[in-house]
């Protein structure tokens, strides 16, 4: 065989075959010739397992890479210790979500499911292509892991378990290659602008003409190159895939004004000018628009990787002899016990064997209130320990916590949301087409009576069509709405969710720290002869003096009931009475204990004054019975063995929550409270914000079924939370929206961040993507008007590409003004 025939490429890739490196190979019959010795065992694999229709799907002019290298040592990933960072349950059936290199195309996805899927022993493989990972389950006494990877490495493709870091990483560096891109265009965009100044200035008349011609042309062949590389792999992508997207009239309107004007360079015409700006302006400008779209790819990886950081990496394991030590959480086996120590982070899902606390369960249940645990109750990874120590029975570790399979959630639900189809991809298509007919019959018109007016007519024809206006019509609608947003306290983290949410018929609103304050409050202080609510102006001096005396004893204290009554007494303290307390005591679930002026105080629930054997007051109990019915938290308290108060404690409502309810209601949206709250809590909130669907005592992993049920119903879904265990759901939603005070996994579930807590910011949310949706549609409207006008003209070769380059922008700035208007959505409205 001939270095000519060699080099034509190898049978597989399709890469240059050096001559020294050739290798042959038999494929059905017939003499093959490869690149390496790794091609020639992927293409074999693929034709032995007669999966060579893969060829048939590869796109045509696709170089396939040639296979990477296997990774080393796959036994490791056999070992269960490995594999229990990565797969669920570690039972004989088996999942794992691969990271696949090599993944480029459908015809990729194709051949990595039909090599799989038969394969004994694997119960499915699914491939997610924009993601490049594969979910594979498998029969572990059947198929090893390894032998899996192993497998997708002979068919050209290298694998390792999924990390979100890695993926993180990789998501990095993409973003980085194109905000170098942009950046090049930057630089050729400004030192262009001198050119451009120069030549309109009448340096075009002069001797210089030619010298500023090249100069420009040195300055925007590398940027067209460089920069314009991602419109050229897109619009060839769409051509190969017989369809016309956005990146196709890019890369015409680019390179049809750079072939133009590379033409005046170079034959020296002073009919014509030259376009070098308006390619490199036009580059730049998309560009920016599509960093933006990118950094909000980020999000899911980073969302996982922030609820991963809340499980804690070690734990104190229980010997039998009682012999503390610190390991590894991967260390720990399921029935051992270990040690929580107060204010540490539970490591494990478990039982409680020995040791009372509360602990503080708000990352996951939402509710500030801490949960009093004792022997027998269970306790989840990643929540925090109070006062007291506490053994616990190991019950589940890692994804098999209830932390691990809200992160579950999250990564299936973000794996379920598919992209919007924007109302201008769907016209582009034929926008292009038609653009491509008129510029082609525009030069075949003019072509027999002069060929230098059809070249300049059907560059004029392209030039205006140049879809600038409508390539604008869509994302500077977004820019200006998620930029005022933004100054408005409604933080849009991806454009496209503002189309959505102006179909939205349903809202989902969490209830601690959404509809709510997320913090406890004295709401009440009653005794025998008197009491306050809140809302009275006048606090009497006895009960001041009562609080003074709770707050000593509270601030000894770490809960958060001890919190509300501090912050009551440093409100209303008008007596400026201050005690000290001592022989403080705190008792793990049942409250705290001190001596203050002479006198014991015992504060908590009933069974630590019963403990004490106090005298109970029966006007306090009925008190105690109205605040139960109402879903109001209490605590009672004893001075001196003798009940004498009852303190009323809730997560106060917020102040525009039940306006937001009606204005939403009014519009004819849906309203719904979703809480894991007792049901009659639930109930009492929803009443008092004018009455909504109530669904309550949820567990953290069913808010997301909740959600889904409702889309399946046909309801387009927005849900407003704040917590971890929210997070899910604001996935699974069709709108996630995230209060600002929320954790940071809310935040970054969530497509919408309300960075103040005032809700009625949920309203102007809504109606702002109405508004950019309706300016979308006028900002297409306008682009075609202004194709319809101008086109014709250019056709008749009136407009020369001189006034097509001065009149496209024209459209551009109509549409630029046009989506300004949305900015008198916010008239009268307070920036945060």
């Amino acid at each position: 065989m001939s270095h000519v025939e060699a080099s034509e490429g190898c049978f597989h890739c399709q890469l240059p075959i050096p001559i020294e490196d050739e290798v042959i190979g038999t494929i059905e019959g017939e003499e093959q010739h490869f690149c390496c010795l790794g091609c020639k065992a992927v293409c074999e694999a693929i034709y032995d397992a007669g999966l060579e229709g893969f060829y048939q799907r590869t796109p045509d002019g696709t170089s396939l890479a040639p296979p990477p290298e296997i990774p080393t040592e796959l036994a490791l990933y056999d070992l269960d210790d490995v594999q229990a960072e990565f797969v669920g349950e570690l039972g004989e059936e088996r999942d794992i979500h691969l990271l696949i290199e090599g993944i480029h195309c459908a015809a990729c996805v194709w051949l990595i499911e039909h090599t799989l899927n038969p394969v004994t022993g694997i119960i499915s493989a699914q491939v997610n292509l924009s993601g490049k990972r594969l979910h594979v389950r498998w029969h572990n006494s059947a198929i090893s892991l390894s032998q899996i990877i192993q497998r997708l490495g002979q068919i050209g493709y290298a694998a390792v378990p999924y990390d979100p870091e890695a993926a993180e990483g990789a998501i990095k560096k993409q973003n980085r290659h194109l905000l170098y891109r942009m950046a090049f265009a930057a630089f050729g965009m400004m030192n262009l602008m001198w050119i451009s100044i120069a030549l309109y200035a009448g340096a075009s008349e002069g001797e210089f003409r030619s010298l500023f011609h090249w100069i420009g042309f040195a300055l925007a062949t590398p940027v067209l190159i460089y920069s314009g590389y991602p419109f050229y792999k897109g619009a060839w992508s769409g051509l190969r895939n017989m369809h016309l997207g956005m990146d196709l009239p890019i890369a015409i309107g680019a390179t049809i004004t750079y072939l133009y004007s590379l033409y005046i360079t170079l034959s020296g015409s002073t009919v014509g000018e030259v376009y070098y700006d308006t390619v490199v302006n036009f580059l730049f400008v998309i560009l920016v628009g599509r960093y933006l779209e990118a950094m909000s790819k980020r999000q899911a990886v980073a969302a996982t990787q922030r609820l991963l950081d809340l499980q804690p990496r070690v734990a104190t394991r229980l010997s039998r002899d009682g012999v503390e030590e610190v390991v590894p959480i991967r260390a720990i086996a399921v029935g051992e016990l270990v040690l929580v120590k107060p204010g540490e982070r539970v490591p494990v899902d478990g039982i409680v064997k020995m040791g009372e606390s509360s602990i503080d369960e708000a990352m996951l249940t939402g509710e500030s209130q801490a949960i009093d645990k004792q022997s027998g109750d269970s306790v989840s990874a990643g929540t925090i320990n109070g006062a007291g120590a506490l053994q616990v029975e190991v019950s589940g570790l890692l994804k098999n916590t209830a932390l691990g399979r809200i992160i579950s959630l999250v990564e299936e639900a973000q794996g379920s949301k598919a992209p919007i189809q924007c109302l201008a991809d769907q016209i582009v298509p034929w926008f292009v087409a038609v653009t491509l007919a008129l510029a082609t019959l525009t030069f075949l018109y003019w072509v027999n009576s002069d060929f230098e007016i059809a070249l300049l007519a059907a560059t004029s024809v392209l030039i205006i069509t140049c879809p600038c206006a409508f390539g604008l019509a869509t994302p500077m609608s977004i820019a200006v709405a998620s930029g005022l947003g933004a100054k408005y306290g409604i933080l849009v983290k991806n454009g496209e969710v503002l189309e959505t949410l102006s179909t939205i018929n349903h809202v989902v609103f969490d209830k601690t720290g959404t509809l709510t304050e997320g913090g406890l409050s004295v709401v009440g202080i009653y005794t025998d002869r008197e009491q306050w609510q809140e809302g009275d102006e006048q606090v009497s001096d006895s009960l001041v003096e009562l609080m003074a005396l709770l707050a000593a004893v509270e601030r000894q204290s770490e809960h958060p009931t001890a919190e509300s009554v501090v912050n009551w007494d440093e409100t209303f303290n008008h007596l400026q009475t201050r005690y000290r307390c001592t022989d403080f005591k705190a008792l793990p679930g049942l409250g705290v204990t001190g001596l203050v002026d002479e006198q014991q105080l015992t504060i908590g629930n009933l069974s630590l004054l019963e403990r004490r054997q106090c005298q109970m007051s029966d006007g306090l109990e009925q008190h105690a019975r109205q605040l139960d019915e109402q879903g109001i938290g209490w605590f009672r308290v004893a001075i001196n063995d003798k009940e004498t108060a009852l303190v009323a404690v809730e997560d106060r409502i917020r102040p525009d929550a039940k306006a937001l309810i009606g204005s939403l209601k009014a519009e004819g949206i849906a309203v719904t409270l979703l809480s894991g709250d007792r049901r009659r809590a639930a109930e009492a909130i929803a009443e008092r914000l004018g009455g909504m669907e109530v669904i309550a005592e949820v567990l953290p992993e069913e808010k997301d079924q909740v959600i889904s049920q409702l889309q399946s119903d046909g309801h387009r879904v927005a849900m407003v939370g704040d917590g971890v265990n929210d997070a899910p759901a604001l996935v699974r939603a069709d709108v996630g929206i995230a209060m600002g005070s929320g954790t940071d996994v809310s935040i970054a579930s969530a497509d919408i961040v309300l960075m103040s807590s005032e809700l009625e910011r949920v309203r102007l949310a809504i109606g702002l993507s109405r508004r950019a949706l309706l300016t979308i549609r006028q900002n297409i409207g306008i682009s075609i008007t202004y194709n319809i006008i101008m086109v014709p003209l250019a056709m008749a070769a009136v407009v020369t590409p001189l006034v097509a380059a001065i009149s496209m922008p024209l459209s551009s700035l109509a549409v630029i003004g046009n989506s300004a208007r949305i900015r008198t959505l916010f008239k009268g409205v307070k920036v945060n």
